[in-house]
């Protein structure tokens, strides 16, 4: 058995509902069949910070539920390669930021030994990193090979109208109403990455449920003048 207590709890907004596929549709379809059991490999999925890689790793352990492990390596690394340890019994693995290990001598073995028990047991492996396989600088040519023969998809960030409408989504999941122009406010007067833009949401969250306010612009404009979201 891994010697940590895997898997980790989930975000509870980490859902397929709640992720706007726009421009990474064939992606968000082939996970959830993965999710649901389709037979397979798995997949790799990579793309820059904050356009929803860890959202949607732990969106397929969600719905995949005990058959499935959430790896998050950016946290696990520090532990040492004994965390994969029997997790090729499970049937779906789910790893994030593989770049965080790539060029590590033992991670590197340890993973493909985790690749070649799955291959074994019909599992399937899905990986998220910031690159495609051959970009990862993975020292272990039997292990970039291996990975190298996963379908790899590019996680594409969303255009300023995508974003407005995830945030609209992430509202709606949260039982919230976000009017379109408080959402267009949202982006003019805050960083534009996708984490920003949630964590300031939740936060605004917080601020109206205390003030029993709706997610006006006057409200937006008053608790983020005060510092409360800045």
């Amino acid at each position: 058995m891994s010697q940590l207590a895997l898997p980790l709890q989930l975000a509870d907004h980490a859902v397929f509902a709640s992720f706007l596929g726009a421009g990474n549709e064939t992606l968000v379809a082939t996970l959830a069949g993965i999710a649901g059991g389709e037979p397979g490999q798995g997949c790799w999925l990579w793309g820059g910070a904050a356009t929803g890689k860890t959202h949607l790793l732990q969106a397929v352990c969600d719905r995949a539920g005990d058959r499935s492990v959430y790896v998050p390596l950016d946290m696990l690394a520090a532990a040492g390669p004994g965390i994969l340890e029997g997790l090729g019994e499970r049937e779906l693995v789910c790893v994030d930021d593989f770049e965080r290990v790539a060029g590590d001598a033992d991670w590197e073995l340890a993973l493909f030994g985790l690749c070649n028990e799955l291959g074994d047991a019909g599992g399937q492996l899905v990986v998220a990193a910031a690159a495609a396989p051959r970009e990862c600088n993975i020292g272990l040519a039997d292990l970039e090979s291996r990975l190298s023969r996963l379908p790899v998809f590019q996680l594409h960030a969303l255009d300023e109208q995508q974003r407005a409408a995830a945030l609209q989504l992430r509202a709606r999941h949260r039982g919230l109403e976000l009017p379109d122009e408080t959402a267009a406010y949202l982006l003019r007067h805050s960083r534009r990455d996708m984490a920003s833009l949630y964590d300031l949401l939740d936060k605004l969250d917080l601020e109206a449920l205390r003030a029993k306010r709706r997610l006006t612009i006057p409200f937006v404009r008053e608790v983020i003048a005060r510092g409360g979201t800045a």
